[in-house]
């Protein structure tokens, strides 16, 4: 049951480790399109930016979604593009995996924080390769794998 209690790990849950959770998401579709010889910009949050750190946007609700963009890769092949697109949940995967060796082997201990962490990185892979198009029509990480397989296209920008 939601009590008073919870209204503080509920705003740490969603001003601090959901918009951490999507930057490891943007970061691992940012690293494999620049390991591709790709142009990278991308962008947490939605409405007006507040600031810009390179190419990370910083958006004044941070704490909402994310996206990436990438152009003139030098790797252009079908594989390429469905490789920075499934990255984004691979690098939430592997924080996971991280999170949980080092919980195991007693460097980091068990704490709600870490448990929310994998909860939303969950959350995060799940709905990040469900193939759908949001009510902008960009698509889901997944809908793009479908679009690139089925169009030899890619979609910029990905979620």
């Amino acid at each position: 049951m939601f009590t008073l209690n919870d209204i503080p790990m509920f705003l740490v849950n969603f001003f601090v480790i959901l918009p951490i959770v999507t930057l490891v998401h943007e970061a691992g579709h940012v690293l494999v399109a620049r390991l591709f010889g790709g142009k990278v910009k991308f962008c947490i949050g939605t409405g007006p930016t507040l600031f810009h750190i390179g190419p990370l946007e910083i958006k004044r609700k941070y704490f909402m979604e994310g996206w990436c963009q990438y152009e003139e890769l030098k790797y252009n092949k079908t594989w390429a593009h469905i490789s920075i697109y499934l990255s984004g949940s691979l690098f939430n995967l592997i924080v996971i995996l991280i999170i949980n060796f080092l919980i195991t082997s007693n460097t980091i201990p068990v704490t709600l924080f870490f448990y929310q962490f994998t909860y939303f990185s969950i959350y995060f892979i799940f709905f990040s390769l469900m193939p759908f198009r949001n009510d902008d029509g960009r698509p889901s990480d997944g809908m793009a794998v479908f679009d690139v397989l089925r169009y030899g296209k890619s979609v910029d920008p990905i979620d």
